[in-house]
């Protein structure tokens, strides 16, 4: 029987997979802090990649990009803020967030999907 958490590895390793493939290079994963949690953290190119990974196997709750809302932004915000502080990287670092939805066998990367809400 699977838990939540399992799958949510599962997918991540897929994210992971596919990112990677697209030229990032995966440098952490399932950073957690009491603000919150970023499930991969990536470069590409200049950038520091903050990524939030979205599964679902139909759309009967709608789109996976769509649970990314602006709760969830705020949160990822301050976990990756957070994240740069405990790293000790400057605050001018260049940053994204991305978003990678995966729908049944579908994977779609979102580059840039939000701002940061702090």
């Amino acid at each position: 029987m699977y838990n939540k958490r399992t799958i949510g590895s599962e997918f991540e390793q897929k994210a992971i997979k596919y990112i990677t493939n697209q030229g990032y290079q995966a440098i952490d994963k399932n950073f957690r802090c009491r603000s919150g949690e970023i499930d991969i953290i990536a470069r590409e190119g200049e950038y520091l990649v903050f990524i939030e990974v979205k599964y679902r196997t139909n759309t009967v709750k709608g789109l996976p990009q769509e649970a990314v809302d602006n709760r969830k932004i705020k949160k990822i915000s301050k976990t990756a803020q957070y994240y740069m502080l405990t790293k000790g990287l400057p605050a001018d670092t260049p940053c994204r967030f991305d978003v990678v939805t995966i729908l049944d066998d579908a994977i779609t990367l979102i580059k840039n999907a939000f701002d940061a809400i702090l």
